[in-house]
């Protein structure tokens, strides 16, 4: 590739990119749509390596019996990673390796329609999966990640991304710790949700939502690490953070700043890192650097994977590059007028809709929300911020300085107000909630159970059939 040429783009105009491109499309109106992201690993039950052949053939006969699928991405073997029904805009591909299944589920007003057509992928890839002892489950970390390959789909975008976590060595004198796991998207797998939002709700819903993540992670925690930091029920968390991803921490986890408008917003906006971006169909990663900053250069020194070798380009930044702006906040404000909520680990297969559910009730019961987290004094009002708040409850131990009982008291009231919100909608989707009530009660999540049952002597082969089955 030729170096381009370009001019110094003021913080002006890219603040207005950014207005454009995040804010904007809140503007557009009530939508009131539901989108549904799962993340389910794939184990080889013979405790060996994931077959990626068998991976391969099993999408292959995905798409012959289901027809209104087409390849939507081919890695550079000529294998599909990505199928897509462009009537309901449902996706069907592989994240950062074949060892990780995602189901995308396009928009909807009604999750039962969203769950009838998970339900009929999701069996047909299992029951494909275990005609030659390969199975799925819903656990947010893969039991059998010791036994696989853990590399990247060979294409540009997986490989790339690949190497940026692998690039933390390049930071040794930031002062913060990495972990050694950059092949962490590999074996982790998470439920995410996108709901729309508008711009009048916009930044309540970003400062309440922010609030609720510490209780979230004591509902929804579903991702041992087994063998290594047994006392963390969502090492998720900890992966994104102390990654090439958290070198600036606005980019991950929380708000934890006070939004009070949208100039708030946008100057949070402006505040993240960009590690990458493309030229001439190749993806290019550069050492991760302010938005701003990087559109005040001239040039920036980047690299590019081109028939596998890795070569070095020297580029101008393009306001257009804004696209590649990647934050991986609990709260991802989207392109979409949508906002994503990604905090949350994937569920056992039977409460895999769970999560939209909590979280749709609660949008719709925003005010009465605002309010309890407000008047709260149960987390919060004791010294800690969200943030930690949220470190604090991914822990299999409850913070001493927190009362237990009236925790579950308050998730108790959380749920309730979520259940509402649903009633609201008036389409029985408040169903999907009842799992949660059975947590509150036994004081548990999907992360406790698992160690639980194991420290009661069953095997984990026990524990990923039940966390698979429908």
């Amino acid at each position: 590739m030729q170096k381009s040429t370009g001019t110094i783009i003021s913080e002006d105009v890219v603040k207005k990119e950014l207005y454009d491109r995040f804010i904007e499309p809140t503007t557009h109106g009530y939508k009131d749509f539901v989108g549904i992201e799962v993340e389910i690993p794939i184990l080889n039950l013979d405790k060996k390596a994931v077959n990626f052949m068998l991976v391969h053939e099993v999408t292959e006969q995905f798409l012959t019996k289901f027809k209104h699928f087409k390849r939507n991405v081919l890695d550079n073997q000529g294998h599909a990673c990505s199928l897509i029904d462009e009537t309901t805009g449902d996706i069907v591909s592989y994240d950062c390796s074949y060892n990780n299944l995602e189901f995308s589920l396009g928009k909807e007003r009604n999750l039962f329609n969203v769950y009838d057509r998970f339900v009929e992928y999701y069996k047909f890839f299992k029951d494909s999966f275990e005609k030659h002892n390969h199975t799925l489950t819903g656990l947010g970390i893969n039991p059998y990640r010791i036994y696989n390959n853990h590399v990247p789909i060979p294409n540009e975008r997986y490989q790339m991304l690949y190497r940026h976590l692998c690039s933390y060595s390049r930071y040794s004198k930031l002062p913060m710790y990495f972990h050694d796991h950059p092949e962490y998207g590999m074996f982790s797998s998470a439920s995410q949700v996108q709901l729309d939002v508008t711009e009048d709700e916009l930044i309540k819903t970003i400062n309440v939502f922010s609030k609720l993540e510490p209780l979230k992670a004591v509902l929804f925690s579903n991702s041992v690490l087994l063998g290594e930091n047994e006392e963390l029920l969502c090492i998720r968390d900890i992966f994104w953070q102390d990654s090439t991803h958290g070198i600036n921490p606005h980019n991950i986890g929380m708000y934890d700043t006070e939004l009070h408008n949208t100039d708030d917003l946008l100057n949070y906006l402006a505040s993240l890192n960009i590690y990458c971006t493309m030229r001439e169909n190749y993806y290019i990663n550069f050492p991760t650097i302010n938005v701003l900053e990087y559109f005040s250069k001239e040039s920036v020194m980047g690299e590019y994977l081109d028939k596998g070798q890795i070569k070095e380009i020297e580029f101008t930044p393009k306001l257009e590059d804004i696209e590649y702006l990647r934050s991986f906040k609990f709260l991802d404000l989207t392109y979409r007028g949508t906002i994503e909520y990604r905090s949350s680990c994937t569920q056992p297969i039977k409460d895999v809709m769970s999560v939209g559910a909590f979280q749709l009730g609660l949008k719709h019961n925003l005010d009465k929300l605002e309010k309890l987290l407000n008047e709260d004094d149960v987390i919060y009002h004791q010294g800690y911020t969200a943030t930690e708040l949220r470190k604090l409850l991914i822990k299999r131990e409850i913070p001493s300085f927190i009362d237990e009982d009236k925790l579950y008291e308050l998730l108790y009231e959380v749920l309730e107000i979520s259940k509402e919100g649903l009633i609201t909608r008036d389409y029985g989707e408040e169903k999907f909630l009842e799992s949660l009530y059975q947590r509150v009660e036994q004081r548990s999540n999907p992360a406790r159970k698992m160690l639980t049952l194991l420290e009661e002597g069953y095997d984990i082969e026990e524990i990923i059939k039940d966390y698979g089955e429908l």
